[in-house]
């Protein structure tokens, strides 16, 4: 078949009236997937990652848990009990002698081992001590606790029987209840995790942002700048900038000292994820647009290039967490971090470095394991987060 040059090509219309209904038949679910905003998207896709979402209600249970923390600890933070240095933990029974007794625990037998000048703990079976729920008693020692530093309160969620001990996770060298200290030192752990990833995300998306949109000699004097701080080890930069800090500081001081210098020393892996970002899309239509009508530079980054890819910076923001928690426990086990009275996760750790306390006291390495678990948890939101990121694949 030969068409002769130049002659247009023929167009059918169907001039039957349009009726939606017949023309697109939808279902529901189709319509609902279809209207949906990204980030609604995002959060169907997320619910399928089990892990993540597990791990995601894991986090949250655990920051609201240090709102609370004198209310979920047996005892105050400070509280000794001189009479039971280093005293392993107590199991919970249930049963005593074939009876039903509910939660307790046994009394210690007390000892001195002469020999190896150590204290030997046993159950005393005579000395069954119920545990008590939600109770609001002061009958019992370091039950007075300061709720934030701001009101006196004596009421717990789980109390020993009167006159009787309960060392779940057992106590240090100076008597001091080593859960009470674990639940403390989450407030200061997983706030620095929070209060440095606001300073790195804050300087990683105002510096790789101008450097992304703007490009040129700004751009190279970012990169120049991220790839001196990245040519330095990290634990060393770390543990360089923290023995600067004055040992007259106050533990106050010394916490935002540690906080600022773990935020300030991440925002370089930031940085350049958002440069990269921002040099592609200042070219898109959209960002032109913006720029013809006059918007200023604020603007254009502030409301149409970052909402663009909001998504992978929480993912990443999300991943970042960890290595600050990390930091500040690598920097207080070393023993140039925080420093009593405050009390961390790192902190407590530093109180086993003696390969002899270890081996004779294994429970005070047991700090470790909040460590452990909510690395792990921070790690697979961010996997499931990165894999929601992008709700069409």
């Amino acid at each position: 078949m030969t068409e002769t040059v130049g002659t247009p090509n023929k167009h059918y219309v169907n001039k039957a009236p349009f009726d939606p209904d017949v023309a697109v038949t939808l279902t529901p679910e189709q319509e609902r997937y279809y209207m949906a905003s990204q980030w609604r998207l995002m959060w169907w896709k997320l619910k399928r990652h089990r892990l993540a979402v597990v791990s995601g209600a894991f986090l949250v249970a655990v920051y609201v848990s240090i709102l609370i923390s004198e209310f979920l600890a047996p005892y105050d933070l400070q509280a000794r009990h001189t009479d039971f240095l280093y005293a392993p933990p107590q199991s919970v029974h249930l049963f005593h002698e074939g009876d039903f007794v509910g939660p307790f625990v046994y009394g210690y037998k007390v000892s001195l081992d002469m020999e190896h000048l150590q204290w030997l703990y046993a159950d005393d079976p005579s000395k069954v001590q119920p545990l008590r729920f939600f109770c609001n008693s002061g009958d019992y020692k370091g039950s007075k606790y300061e709720f934030w530093g701001l009101l006196s309160g004596q009421f717990h969620f789980i109390c020993p029987a009167k006159g009787g001990q309960l060392f779940f996770l057992g106590t240090d060298r100076l008597g001091r209840d080593v859960l009470s200290r674990i639940l403390y030192g989450a407030r200061i752990s997983l706030t620095v995790g929070l209060i440095g990833i606001i300073i790195s995300f804050s300087m990683g998306l105002t510096i790789g942002g101008l450097a992304g949109y703007y490009g040129g000699m700004v751009d190279a004097v970012v990169q120049r700048i991220i790839e001196i701080i990245r040519s330095f080890p990290s634990l060393p930069l770390w543990m360089a900038l923290s023995a600067i800090l004055p040992v007259t500081w106050s533990p106050l001081l010394v916490f935002v000292g540690i906080t600022v210098i773990l935020g300030m020393l991440d925002w370089p892996g930031l940085a350049r994820a958002v440069r990269s970002k921002l040099l592609a899309l200042r070219e898109e239509d959209f960002c032109v647009a913006a720029q013809l009508m006059g918007a200023k530079p604020s603007r254009i980054i502030g409301r149409h290039l970052l909402p663009s890819f909001m998504s992978h910076l929480i993912a990443s923001a999300t991943l970042s967490i960890p290595s600050m928690i990390l930091g500040e426990t690598a920097l207080s086990f070393l023993g140039l971090g925080l420093r009593p009275p405050i009390t961390s996760w790192g902190v407590l750790l530093n109180e086993a470095q003696n390969i002899n306390v270890v081996a004779l006291y294994p429970w005070l390495m047991y700090p470790v394991v909040p460590v452990i678990l909510i690395v792990l948890a921070f790690q697979f939101l961010g996997d499931g987060l990165r894999d929601a990121a992008d709700p069409y694949k």
